[in-house]
C-alpha cells in the first residue's frame, strides 16, 4: 500500500488481490526452476556427453551461469509470493477487527468519519432530581480518553456544592461506545500500518544486482532474504502447522496443502516441517537439506566446545549429502537441541517394504563418531538387508538424549525418549506406500532400553513387526513377550565379552563401587565368571528365562585379558568384523527371520 493509510483503504483492501499476485509470482518461481532443471539435464548434460574440446568447456560454462540465473529467480520470486501471501494473511486480523467496529458503529446509529472520529446522538435521561434532561451528543476520536473522574463530583457545574447548582446532567451513555469504537479503528489502523511497513522493508530487499551474473555474494544474499522474510511470516506460516496432531493427522494437512503452500514451507520455513513425523520423507528430506546450511551458519556463530562439535558433525553430513550415497541418503530430522539430532535413511522408508529404525545408546551424540561410524552401521544393515530384499531402508534415529557414560546411566533418558521414538515410527506407518510394511525397532546399547520401554508403552511401538536387542544392558522387562510384538519376534545379540551385557544388577553396586564404580565388577567377572540372568536393567535379553530368539554373533576380544575393552560392544553391525551378526540383523529386518542363525541361551 502507498500513501497515509486510512480506515477506509484498510476496510476495502481486497487481500485476495495480494494472494493472486503471489500466485503470478509462483508461476515464474515455477518457470524458473523448470528452465533450470532443461538446462542442467538436457543441454548441460547433453554437451558433457557429446562433446570434449574448449569450446565445449566455455559453453559449459555459460550454462552454467544460465543455470544459477534461474535459480536464483526460482528463489527470489518464490520469497517474494511468500511475502505476498504473509501480508495478506497478517492483514486480515486488523481488517476483520475494523469491520467489526464499524459494524457496531451502525448498529448503534453512530457515524465514523473520514478521520477516524466517531459521532454520536443526544440521550434523555434523568438527572438525579428526577428531572428529564438531554444528555448532548457530541464526537470522540481514537486518541482521546474518557475523563478518569466520574461526572457529578468535585466543585463544579454540575456539583450540588456550586453556587448556583440546577441539577446534575448525567453523562450520555453513547460517549463511552463512541469511545470505544474510535479506538478500536485506531488500533486497526495503527496495527495494519505497522504490518505494512514491515513487509514493505522485506519487499524492498528482495531487488535484484543490475547484470546477468549471479555470483557467491548473489547467492548468500539470498540466503539473507530468505531468514528475512522466514522471520516476518513465520507466524503466517507456522499457525497453520499441526504439531500437536498426530502423525497420520499431519500427513492428511500436507496432503490437502497445494503446491504452492508446500514450497513455502520447504523453501522459506523448512525447520517446521523437517522433523514433523508424518510428513513424506521425500519433502523431509528437501526440508532438512535447506535447513542443515542455515543450522550450521548459527552453530558457527555462537562458540563454545559443544557448538564446535556438533558444526564439525553437521558439516560431515553436509558433505555426505553432496556425494553420491549407496543406498541414497534421506535427512528426515537435525537439530541441536540437547546432545544434538540427525534421523538419517538409507534408502527411502516411504516406497520400501522392510523399514528398521535403529536407537544408538551409551555415549552416542552428534558428533564426528556418530557421522563416521553410527551412521555407518544403518547404511550396512540397509545394504545387508538389500541384499535379501531389494525393497528395504534402514534409519539411524538419535532423536533422544542418551547418557553419555556408565555412571549416569538410568531410565529417565529410556523414558524421555521413547515417546519420541513412538511418534516416529507412528510416522513411518503413515508415509509408507505400501499399505503394511514390515517394520524393525532396533536398539543397541543403551538404545535398547529406550526401544523397551516404547515397546512396553500402551499399544507397544505403532506399526513395528519385530524388535532386535543388541548389546543390551536390559530393557527393564522380565520375559521377552512384554515387548508386544511376541516372544517369537524379539530377536537378541550378545556377544559373550561385550562388558555391557554384563552390567552388574543394582544388586551388585557394592562390589561394583569397591572395585571402581558399576564398571568395577566387570572385571571380576571376567577373570571370575560370574553370571547370573539378571543385569542392570532387569532380566538379560539373552537369557532362556527372557525367551527371545538369540542370534549367533562372534564373541569379540575379552575385555581384560585380550585388552578389548569395549570393542566386542560395537561391532555387531560391521559385516568385516562381525558378518554373521551383520548378516542375521539384515535377514530379520528384510522380512527372513527364519533364515537366521540361532546361539544358546547364556
Amino acid at each position: 500500500m502507498t500513501g497515509t493509510l486510512t480506515w477506509q483503504l484498510l476496510r476495502d483492501l481486497r487481500t485476495s488481490e495480494l494472494t493472486e499476485a503471489g500466485d503470478t509470482w509462483h508461476e515464474v518461481s515455477s518457470r524458473s526452476d523448470s528452465d533450470r532443471v532443461r538446462v542442467d539435464r538436457a543441454m548441460s548434460a547433453k554437451l558433457r556427453e557429446t562433446q570434449e574440446s574448449e569450446s565445449a568447456e566455455a559453453a559449459l560454462g555459460r550454462l552454467q551461469r544460465l543455470s544459477r540465473n534461474f535459480q536464483y529467480l526460482h528463489s527470489e520470486c518464490g520469497l517474494v509470493r511468500t511475502t505476498l501471501n504473509g501480508l495478506a494473511a497478517d492483514l486480515a486480523e486488523p481488517q476483520n477487527q475494523l469491520k467489526q467496529a464499524l459494524a457496531d458503529a451502525a448498529a448503534l446509529n453512530f457515524t465514523v468519519h473520514e478521520d477516524g472520529s466517531v459521532s454520536y446522538p443526544a440521550a434523555q435521561l434523568e438527572d438525579l432530581t428526577g428531572a428529564t434532561k438531554e444528555a448532548p451528543g457530541s464526537s470522540v476520536r481514537g486518541s482521546s480518553r474518557l475523563p478518569l473522574e466520574p461526572p457529578g463530583f468535585g466543585v463544579g457545574p454540575q456539583s450540588p456544592l456550586y453556587p448556583g447548582y440546577q441539577g446534575f446532567t448525567p453523562l450520555n451513555p453513547n460517549a463511552a461506545k463512541a469511545q470505544d469504537i474510535a479506538d478500536r479503528v485506531a488500533r486497526a489502523v495503527r496495527s495494519a500500518a505497522e504490518i505494512d511497513a514491515r513487509y514493505a522493508r522485506t519487499l524492498s530487499g528482495l531487488k535484484a544486482e543490475r547484470g546477468l551474473d549471479v555470483t557467491e555474494a548473489t547467492l548468500k544474499d539470498v540466503a539473507r532474504d530468505t531468514a528475512d522474510v522466514r522471520g516476518r511470516t513465520g507466524m503466517y506460516l507456522g499457525e497453520d502447522v499441526p504439531e500437536d496432531k498426530s502423525p497420520a493427522e499431519r500427513k492428511k494437512w500436507w496432503d490437502g496443502l497445494t503446491e504452492e503452500q508446500r514450497r513455502e514451507y520447504l523453501e522459506v520455513a523448512p525447520d517446521l516441517v523437517g522433523g514433523l513425523d508424518g510428513i513424506p520423507a521425500v519433502a523431509r528430506d528437501e526440508a532438512n537439506r535447506t535447513y542443515l546450511p542455515v543450522l550450521i551458519d548459527e552453530l558457527g556463530h555462537r562458540g563454545g566446545d559443544d557448538a564446535q562439535t556438533k558444526l564439525n558433525a553437521l558439516r560431515m553430513i553436509q558433505d555426505k549429502l553432496n556425494k553420491p550415497s549407496d543406498p541414497p541418503m534421506f535427512l528426515l530430522g537435525i537439530g541441536d537441541e540437547g546432545n544434538g539430532r540427525a534421523i538419517v535413511a538409507y534408502g527411502n522408508p516411504d516406497m520400501s517394504k522392510n523399514i528398521s529404525a535403529y536407537v544408538p545408546g551409551l555415549g552416542t551424540k552428534l558428533d564426528d563418531e556418530f557421522v563416521k561410524d553410527t551412521m555407518k552401521r544403518a547404511q550396512d544393515t540397509a545394504v545387508g538387508a538389500r541384499d535379501v530384499d531389494p525393497s528395504s531402508a534402514a534409519i539411524v534415529w538419535l532423536g533422544y538424549d542418551a547418557p553419555q557414560n556408565v555412571d549416569v546411566m538410568t531410565k529417565g533418558d529410556a523414558e524421555r525418549g521413547a515417546p519420541a521414538y513412538s511418534q516416529f515410527m507412528a510416522g513411518l506407518s503413515a508415509t509408507n506406500e505400501n499399505g503394511d510394511p514390515h517394520v524393525t525397532a532396533i536398539g543397541h546399547s543403551y538404545g535398547s532400553l529406550t526401544v523397551g520401554t516404547a515397546a512396553k508403552q500402551s499399544g507397544g511401538i505403532p506399526g513395528v513387526d519385530d524388535v532386535i536387542l543388541l548389546g543390551s544392558p536390559g530393557v527393564d522387562a522380565q520375559k521377552a513377550e512384554e515387548l508386544g510384538v511376541g516372544r517369537d519376534h524379539v530377536f537378541v545379540g550378545a556377544a559373550d565379552n561385550d562388558p555391557v551385557t554384563h552390567l552388574p544388577t543394582k544388586d551388585e553396586a557394592a562390589l561394583g563401587w569397591a572395585l571402581g564404580g558399576p564398571l568395577g565388577v566387570l572385571p571380576a567377572r571376567d577373570l571370575f565368571d560370574i553370571g547370573n540372568d539378571d543385569v542392570y536393567f532387569g532380566k538379560d535379553p539373552a537369557s532362556e528365562a527372557f525367551g527371545a530368539r538369540r542370534f549367533k554373533v562372534d564373541d569379540g576380544p575379552r575385555m581384560i585379558m585380550d585388552g578389548g575393552g569395549f570393542d566386542a560392544h560395537s561391532q555387531y553391525f560391521t559385516p568385516e568384523l562381525d558378518p554373521e551378526s551383520a548378516d542375521n540383523i539384515a535377514r530379520v529386518v528384510a522380512g527372513q527371520s527364519a533364515r537366521i542363525t540361532t546361539e544358546e541361551y547364556r
